[in-house]
């Protein structure tokens, strides 16, 4: 049943991980991290005119962090605090009151969600958010674990498909997570799911000639979502 949702004060994005250490040429990098950036752009420009909260999670370790494998973890050294890999994005255009989470920060804990502790969710609740959008790096890991949380602390929660990628360590692993989170209560949308004029990024496919002239119907958006490949990763502070 296809859904046309429209952006108010109760909602906020929240836009997962997207560091240069998951984009291309990064230390972890997601298969075509860097593609979801011209869509989460969107949604940002959607939810500044809408005058709701936006934020970003970022991970934040130290350089002995446990999920490393000089630690013994799985991961080698990313996202390191302080380093131009732990930077955002150059071209994910945040706002500059965004709410920016940093998470993973203990050197002995891993923590994949930007929900870790009873902070981010208080903090929404008492901003009277109930709804969060939720797209970025990578599907299979941080951003199941912030949707499931979410879920979990009574929030209704919105995957935004053409807005995430994954690592796929496994073949699958992010069709495995999609099914997860919707199976536990998430819905799921595209930018053609918006009752707002949105543009739909011509980055999306890049080779194809024309593919700004015309928006793409929700059933193209969706398909072309789900094909896309679909990775690991608190303190809240303002940015700017």
């Amino acid at each position: 049943m296809e859904k046309d949702f429209s952006v108010g004060k109760t909602d906020a994005l929240i836009i997962v991980d997207v560091q240069r250490d998951f984009c291309p040429g990064g230390a972890l990098a997601v298969p075509e991290g860097d593609q979801v950036v011209p869509f989460l752009n969107e949604y940002i420009k959607l939810f500044k005119k809408a005058k709701a909260s936006i934020l970003a999670t970022r991970d934040w370790h130290p350089p002995n962090h446990i999920s490393f494998k000089a630690q013994g973890g799985t991961w080698p050294p990313h996202c390191v605090q302080n380093t131009t890999g732990a930077k955002f994005h150059p071209d994910l255009k945040l706002p500059k009151h965004t709410t920016v989470i940093s998470k993973a920060m203990n050197p002995q804990k891993d923590n994949y969600s930007g929900f870790e502790g009873a902070e981010p969710a208080n903090t929404l609740k008492n901003q009277g958010i109930v709804r969060v959008f939720v797209g970025g790096l990578a599907t299979d890991y941080c951003v199941k674990n912030t949707v499931l949380d979410a879920l979990k602390h009574d929030f209704q929660a919105v995957l935004l498909l053409d807005a995430v990628a994954g690592i796929n360590a496994e073949p699958g692993d992010d069709e495995k997570a999609i099914n997860k989170m919707i199976e536990r209560g998430a819905e799921q949308a595209t930018l053609a799911d918006f009752i707002y004029p949105l543009e739909i990024p011509s980055a999306i496919n890049p080779d194809a000639e024309g593919l700004g002239e015309k928006p793409l119907s929700k059933f193209e958006t969706k398909k072309k979502a789900r094909m896309r490949p679909r990775g690991p990763y608190k303190q809240i502070r303002k940015e700017g």
